[in-house]
């Protein structure tokens, strides 16, 4: 855990820069990659650690909630996740960055181009801003043109820019309903559609979504939690180790970014190799019979609605088992992701006041005790 640093711009934001004059030939000086707090560095908070992890191995786990304290790194490690990603492919001049090796998920304009060159981007990860209109979210069509010239001028939004990445929202909890509901269908269906006096731009976005909040501030609405594949609660530390160890790193990357940051980049690489091997691995872990009824078991304990809570556990546990290296997934990861993939998919008991956390734990000693 890190104490959140200061709030700048957003993780996938973009900054124009000024055309230099007709008559100079040199070209403006690019401006420093703002340096990140390493997510190697970051002390404790292993639960929320290792949950962006399994996202970024798995996006098909469904996304991350981080709800907690404040200043407990929520924002930080979102952050510096990004920072760590591997690059990845996209198609070149695309504004949704669609994948080559996958034509069959292209957007229309890479569909009928007859040349298609692979480039290597960052793996996008973008703020929604809490204040952010419908249009800047899911982009604006420029009508007059439309009608003028019969072209669909179309201005991507923020969900075009996090398609294959992650989209970002810090204090989702305060998010306002319209956006959910936008985002619920998004998320629902992989694809955005803009519409505008009768004419329909439709695009890919698929991302992972990550949102962190304080619940002290309001509650999130039940139909997004449960989109969220994970859950994660980050708590202040209570030790005192701890809290110097956090204070001594944060206060030495505040006074020296590039030589903390250069002291982490070894532990970054690894983790970045770590991710790397990991996604190789996963189609090849298998789910043995005995696992799948251990999950199923355990819900049934736990009353959860539906069946997305099994496919989450399971999806989340072979994560883990490609994570650890494991070509296997065991009980034991099942034990190990079963709260944050469980929590927030309880229904409230008025019998019982224990937290969720509590009772996926009391399950687990009941249902698969070690």
């Amino acid at each position: 855990m890190d104490a959140a640093g200061p709030r700048g711009g957003g993780a996938g934001g973009d900054q124009g820069a000024a055309a230099a004059p007709r008559t100079s030939k040199r070209k403006a000086p690019a401006k420093p990659a703002r340096l990140v707090f390493p997510f190697s560095a970051i002390v404790g908070q292993d639960e929320m650690k290792l949950a962006l992890l399994i996202a970024a191995v798995d996006p098909a786990v469904g996304g991350v909630m981080v709800f907690g304290d404040r200043g407990t790194g929520k924002s930080t490690t979102v952050r510096a996740l990004a920072a760590l990603l591997p690059p990845m492919k996209a198609i070149a001049g695309c504004p949704f960055s669609c994948d080559p090796a996958k034509p069959a998920g292209v957007c229309d304009a890479c569909r009928v181009s007859a040349r298609r060159v692979a480039v290597t981007v960052p793996v996008p990860v973008v703020d929604l801003p809490l204040g952010a209109t419908e249009d800047r979210v899911t982009g604006a069509l420029d009508i007059e043109r439309a009608l003028a010239e019969g072209v669909k001028a179309f201005e991507p939004g923020l969900l075009a820019r996090a398609h294959r990445g992650f989209l970002y929202i810090d204090e989702v909890n305060l998010l306002e309903d319209h956006l959910v509901d936008l985002l619920l269908d998004v998320a629902a269906s992989g694809e955005n559609v803009v519409e505008r006096e009768g004419i329909s731009v439709r695009h890919p976005a698929r991302f992972v979504l990550i949102g962190s909040g304080n619940p002290e501030e309001g509650e999130l609405r039940p139909q997004l939690t449960d989109r969220f594949g994970l859950a994660v609660e980050v708590r202040t530390p209570k030790d005192l180790p701890t809290r110097i160890e956090v204070v001594k790193r944060r206060d030495a990357f505040d006074r020296e970014p590039k030589r903390f940051v250069a002291a982490w980049a070894k532990e970054e690489a690894a983790t970045r190799k770590r991710i790397l091997a990991a996604r190789r691995l996963l189609p090849r872990v298998k789910v043995p019979e005995a696992t799948l009824e251990a999950a199923a078991q355990l819900c049934l304990a736990l009353g959860t609605d539906g069946l997305r809570g099994e496919l989450t556990l399971i999806r989340t546990a072979r994560a883990l088992a490609a994570l650890d290296g494991d070509a296997v997934v065991t009980v034991a990861h099942l034990r190990r992701i079963a709260a944050p993939a469980l929590r927030h998919r309880l229904r409230r008991d008025p019998l019982d006041e224990a937290v969720a956390g509590t009772r996926v734990e009391r399950a687990l000693a009941e249902v698969l005790p070690l």
